[in-house]
């Protein structure tokens, strides 16, 4: 590729947040780490479909790179790196909390509030129902 997806600087971060893997089991040896997170960073930068990725480039087929990122994500890799990198920008002054936003979706309220309104009913009876039954004579609307 023209340029790195992933910096040294980056990789240098990445490295000790990475799982070791586990026994060594009888076939294909494992595609190196930096290759799958180029590849990781790559098909998210473009949105290709993990199976478009191009092996040849990469080293590695888009349903491997799907697994390690599936890996990675349950061990937390992202979530320490992204804490990390907040960390360093924040001790270089580099955070501006002036912008930030809460998602209440997202941010449980633990308390629950100082009250909780009831919901209003807007129709106190069932509305009628549009199904016709059928008789000898034709249709005919269902009472109400």
């Amino acid at each position: 590729m023209v340029r790195a997806l992933v910096p040294d600087a980056l990789w240098e971060r990445v490295v000790p947040l990475l799982p070791t893997p586990k026994k060594k089991k009888p076939g294909r040896p494992r595609v190196d780490e930096r290759a799958a997170l180029e590849a990781i960073v790559f098909v998210l930068r473009t949105g290709i479909p993990w199976e478009m990725l191009p092996t040849k480039q990469f080293g590695l087929s888009g349903m491997t790179t799907w697994r390690r990122l599936e890996q990675w994500t349950r061990a937390g890799v992202f979530e320490q790196l992204r804490r990390l990198l907040l960390n360093e920008m924040g001790q270089r002054g580099q955070v501006d909390f002036s912008r930030a936003s809460i998602d209440s979706s997202t941010v449980r309220a633990s308390k629950g509030g100082s009250s909780r309104a009831r919901t209003r009913r807007t129709e106190r009876r069932r509305a009628a129902s549009i199904i016709f039954s059928s008789t000898e004579e034709g249709f005919r609307w269902p009472r109400v």
